[in-house]
C-alpha cells in the first residue's frame, strides 16, 4: 500500500533524468538534421533524374534536328527549283525566277517554323519542373514538426 510520502517521492525528478533532457534535445536535433539530409538527398536524386531525362531527350532532338536540317536544305532547293520552272512563262529573267522560287519556299518555311516554335513554347510552359516528391516530403515534415513542437 502506498503512503503519501511515497507518492510524493515518485513525482520528484531524479537529477539523472534532468541531465538527460539536454541529451534528448541533442538527439532530436541530430534526428531532424538527418531527416533534412535525407530530404536533400532525395531532392538531388530527383534533380539528377530530371536532368538526365532532359539531357537524353536533348541529344536525340539534336541528332534529329541535324538530319532534318540536311533534308530541309535538299527539299528546299528542290522546291525552289521546281517553283522556278513553274514561272517559266513569266517575263522574269532566269535569276529572277530562281530568286522568286527561293523566296516563296523561304516564306513557307518561316511560317511553318514559327508555328512549330510557338506550339513547343506552349508545351514547355506546361511542363512541371518542381520535384513533386521532395515538396510533398517537406510538407509532411513541416506538419510533423508542427505537431511535435
Amino acid at each position: 500500500m502506498a503512503t503519501a510520502g511515497t507518492a510524493i517521492n515518485k513525482r520528484v525528478e531524479h537529477p539523472a533524468e534532468i541531465e538527460n533532457l539536454p541529451v534528448l534535445f541533442t538527439r532530436l536535433g541530430d534526428d531532424v538534421m538527418q531527416l533534412f539530409d535525407a530530404k536533400v538527398s532525395l531532392l538531388k536524386v530527383e534533380v539528377r533524374e530530371e536532368a538526365s531525362a532532359f539531357l537524353r531527350g536533348g541529344i536525340v532532338i539534336a541528332i534529329g534536328a541535324l538530319v532534318a536540317l540536311i533534308g530541309l536544305a535538299l527539299a528546299s532547293t528542290a522546291a525552289a527549283l521546281g517553283l522556278s520552272t513553274l514561272l517559266a512563262n513569266t517575263n522574269l529573267s532566269q535569276a529572277g525566277k530562281y530568286g522568286l522560287g527561293f523566296a516563296i519556299v523561304g516564306l513557307v518555311y518561316v511560317a511553318v517554323g514559327t508555328t512549330v516554335a510557338l506550339i513547343m513554347k506552349g508545351r514547355l510552359a506546361k511542363q512541371n519542373i518542381v520535384p513533386d516528391r521532395t515538396v510533398d516530403e517537406f510538407r509532411k515534415d513541416k506538419e510533423w514538426l508542427k505537431k511535435e513542437l
